[in-house]
């Protein structure tokens, strides 16, 4: 036995991952198999490796079936493929959640209907916590509710655009994820991606960030002014056209 050979034991014991689990590992083709002489498994620092990045993926939030897909087109670019999980999985959002308890949400959002408070929650708007306090996700999506409620908006009818916010939000953020992964993900599903196919990969979702960001806002700034223009050009041939 080599000096940085294991059996399964010490490869458990330096890993911290139970022999049930590296074996489960194994079935499920996460782990490679280890060299067997006389009828023992050695293992050696590519296993430990493994385990440490299946461990990492699986605190990122990735469940086994998707850290399969992504170890099987990994090329050994280890680090770079929890690079790239890291980028995926880190919030695009860069606010701090806020916590309110149900009276102090009643009154910034305008009302206590318990109706409007589930369709709140049913749009991600507000997270009921379970103790009688609410958590809001995006405490700026709130601050502009809120005046926006302040103006004499009904909450319902605030509710109403915010529905159709995120319909176009999404089909948006469909419209980018498109575009990433036709053009960028592409060696990485073809197989043809490594260590620094994996680095560019997360280097473009990092880039998306701002990216679409910036673009979205630029682009509802100039519908926004054609709009305002079109509304007020019909106010003022109705006010004319009353005369």
């Amino acid at each position: 036995m080599a000096d940085d050979e294991m059996t399964i034991d010490e490869l458990a014991r330096r890993s911290g991952v139970t022999v049930r689990n590296i074996r489960a590992h194994q079935s499920r083709g996460l782990l490679p198999p280890p060299a067997i002489r006389a009828r023992t498994g050695y293992y050696g620092p590519e296993h430990l490796a493994r385990l440490e990045l299946i461990r990492e993926l699986q605190a990122e939030g990735f469940n086994l079936k998707a850290i399969g897909r992504l170890l099987e087109h990994a090329g050994g670019a280890g680090s770079e493929v929890l690079g790239f999980a890291r980028s995926v999985l880190s919030p695009f959002a860069d606010e701090a959640p806020e916590v309110l308890d149900a009276g102090e949400l009643a009154r910034r959002f305008g009302t206590g209907d318990p109706e409007l408070l589930r369709r709140a929650e049913r749009l991600g708007l507000v997270a009921a916590r379970g103790d009688g306090r609410y958590e809001v996700p995006s405490p700026r999506l709130l601050r502009a509710g809120e005046e926006v409620v302040a103006l004499g908006v009904p909450p319902a009818r605030a509710l109403d655009v915010l529905e159709q916010i995120n319909r176009s939000a999404e089909a948006v953020a469909d419209a980018f994820i498109r575009l990433v992964r036709d053009d960028v993900l592409a060696p990485i599903e073809a197989g043809a991606a490594g260590p620094e196919g994996w680095a560019r990969a997360a280097a473009a979702v990092e880039r998306l960030r701002p990216l679409a960001s910036e673009a979205m806002l630029a682009g509802f700034q100039q519908v926004m002014t054609r709009a305002v223009e079109k509304a007020l050009g019909e106010a003022l041939a109705r006010r004319d056209g009353g005369r």
